[in-house]
């Protein structure tokens, strides 16, 4: 599935990303089918998701704390079990 999680990365490593100056997004508990166009990498400040492949039963679960890199291209389905509160980035296409 090639989605990275950085388990709570430190303030340093956030504050050299430039984390809290990204786009927040927010979204109630709930399933969401997303398609990434563009490779994304985002901060959860809140929230906990199982990430479902299209087509498959297997999932990565994330949460609140995480840094997390999401592959161009990935079809799936976000099972959203906590509020989900996050800053997001796209990384410019190549």
């Amino acid at each position: 599935m090639n989605i990275l999680i950085e388990h709570n990365p430190s303030s340093i490593r956030l504050s050299d990303l430039g984390v809290m100056s990204w786009p927040k997004w927010s979204c109630q508990p709930g399933k969401y089918a997303l398609v990434f166009e563009e490779k994304e990498t985002c901060y959860l400040v809140k929230g906990q998701v199982k990430v479902y492949p299209k087509g498959s039963l297997e999932f990565v679960e994330f949460g609140a704390g995480d840094l997390v890199t999401i592959p161009k291209g990935l079809s799936c389905t976000w099972d959203v079990s906590l509020f989900v509160d996050k800053h997001y980035k796209f990384d410019p296409p190549t």
